[in-house]
């Protein structure tokens, strides 16, 4: 029998809902595959996410001498090791599809902004950063330890700054901050966090409103707590200690 419209309407609509047919926040703990904290990036992201999920979890961490690990943090070749996530069954690798699955899985938590037109933007942003600003990462690698004060940026690395810094502005002019997305933080706060320590790391310029928002991610408990474990770090790979 065919619905009315209404109610073929409400069907439509409930499809498209963030919670529409996902299950309650699981209870099972998961493990999260780790590299260094001092210098991987896809590591804090990883975390993060599964730390603003409000998702139980165990750090596996793989020694930055591990061959694959290695090749990622030097920028040599992406890891399916690092991070990724084990729960419940599922094996998800790749930062991108495990911020996915979280939202999938945890629609609680507010990961992406409830608003379609807000999660659309949110998606592109965090896909641009997951597959981009491969100058950005080459010219400025993570590193939690350093600090360059009047570093002079690579000509190469400075539109990627330039399309960050327009990102940025448009998230928080658009959506009130003091995230990306409003008033808490959620998947593309994780995807931008390791750029926020890489311009203070190499004390990139940047206006008033990015600057604000930088002190606002370093200022996150989760952040605060991966720098403080990130500095007792014993090992340094002398590749990404260079002097510049």
């Amino acid at each position: 029998m065919p619905q009315s419209a209404p109610a073929a309407t409400r069907a439509r609509n409930s499809r498209h809902k963030p919670d529409a047919g996902r299950p309650e926040r699981p209870a099972a703990r998961a493990s999260l595959t780790l590299s260094s904290k001092n210098y991987s990036s896809w590591s804090l992201r990883g975390w993060l996410l599964v730390k603003f999920a409000g998702l139980p979890f165990d750090e596996v961490m793989v020694s930055p001498d591990d061959v694959d690990a290695r090749r990622e943090l030097l920028l040599l070749a992406p890891s399916i090791r690092v991070p990724c996530l084990s729960h419940d069954g599922a094996k998800v690798w790749n930062t991108l599809a495990i911020a996915q699955y979280l939202d999938e899985i945890c629609p609680d938590a507010g990961l992406m902004p409830a608003d379609r037109l807000a999660r659309a933007h949110s998606r592109s942003v965090s896909g641009e950063m997951n597959s981009g600003f491969a100058n950005l990462r080459a010219a400025l690698p993570m590193n939690l330890k350093a600090r360059h004060p009047g570093f002079k940026v690579w000509t190469g690395a400075q539109p990627d700054i330039d399309r960050i810094v327009e990102i940025w502005t448009e998230c928080l002019t658009n959506h009130g901050g003091p995230y990306l997305y409003g008033n808490r933080p959620g998947i593309a706060d994780a995807m931008y966090a390791p750029v926020v320590t890489r311009f203070l790391t190499y004390d990139v310029a940047l206006p008033d409103l990015c600057i604000g928002y930088c002190n606002t991610i370093i200022a996150l408990p989760e952040m605060q707590q991966w720098i403080a474990a990130a500095l007792l770090e014993a090992d340094d790979i002398e590749e990404l200690e260079m002097d510049f």
